[in-house]
């Protein structure tokens, strides 16, 4: 079989390091009935070793030469697309229970795959996935950091992120320019009755001038709404607590 040559426009780095793959699948510990789906499986490296524990499992595969090869296999279903075009509540449904959601994310488009996710996060068990560590960093921050910003926010309200494992480059072919980290993300079991659309126009406004205080971004779209509540605009968005703008949010957001 002819290798196959990486991608730059997909932007593909394939995992090489045996040992780190096994520690990998070890934190994701599939487990007898789960719905596992793997977004970009390249050659495979994360793959096979997943369906020596559970079978069978689903893969999103864009690249049509990776799809075709992955669908010589009978213990695999491919969905060759892009990822951002797969409808995760549908496939749920179809599967007729919740995902856990696995994948090696390009780098160039891991954030949108993220914001993708969170649609369908009420029909998602969990996901691991390998990132930019920059990525994985900023998504798991707490306040009161330069990595503490609007991705932070934007997932925490929904999961629970932990950094469980560095990656460094030389542990694929070819090595990205950056380091790269495993993310865990659980959704909460009781999240808040908000409007996600709200919360992003309100954090985006908060973040949208983060070296100054919050009167002078978030306290212009506060008094836009005539909001006459009590929230401390003396200090800058990153040293606000995700939970307090959730509440924010809650005490905008039209009461049904």
């Amino acid at each position: 079989m002819k290798s196959h040559i990486p991608r730059k426009r997909f932007g593909q780095h394939f995992l090489t390091d045996v040992a780190l793959i096994d520690a990998i699948v070890d934190l994701i510990d599939p487990q007898p009935g789960d719905t596992l789906v793997e977004i970009g499986p390249g050659l495979g490296a994360m793959t096979l070793p997943l369906l020596e524990r559970r079978k069978p499992l689903t893969v999103i595969e864009l690249d049509r030469d990776l799809a075709a090869r992955l669908r010589k296999r009978d213990d695999v279903e491919v969905i060759e697309s892009d990822v951002l075009k797969v409808d995760f509540k549908s496939l749920a449904a179809a599967k007729g229970t919740r995902l856990r959601v696995v994948g090696n994310l390009p780098y160039n488009i891991s954030t949108p795959i993220l914001f993708h996710l969170l649609d369908a996060v009420n029909d998602i068990v969990d996901q691991h996935f390998m990132l930019q560590k920059e990525v994985v960093d900023r998504m798991a921050a707490g306040p009161g950091g330069k990595d503490y910003g609007r991705l932070s926010v934007m997932l925490q309200w929904r999961y629970d992120i932990e950094s469980v494992l560095d990656v460094p480059p030389e542990s694929f072919d070819p090595p990205p320019r950056v380091d790269s980290a495993i993310v865990r993300m659980q959704p909460l079991k009781t999240p808040p009755a908000l409007n996600p659309a709200l919360l992003g126009e309100l954090v985006t406004s908060a973040f949208s001038q983060r070296r100054k205080l919050l009167r002078h971004s978030l306290g212009k779209w506060l008094a836009e709404r005539a909001y006459t509540g009590h929230f401390d605009l003396q200090r800058r968005a990153e040293e606000v607590p995700v939970d307090e703008f959730v509440a924010l949010a809650l005490e905008i957001q039209p009461q049904k």
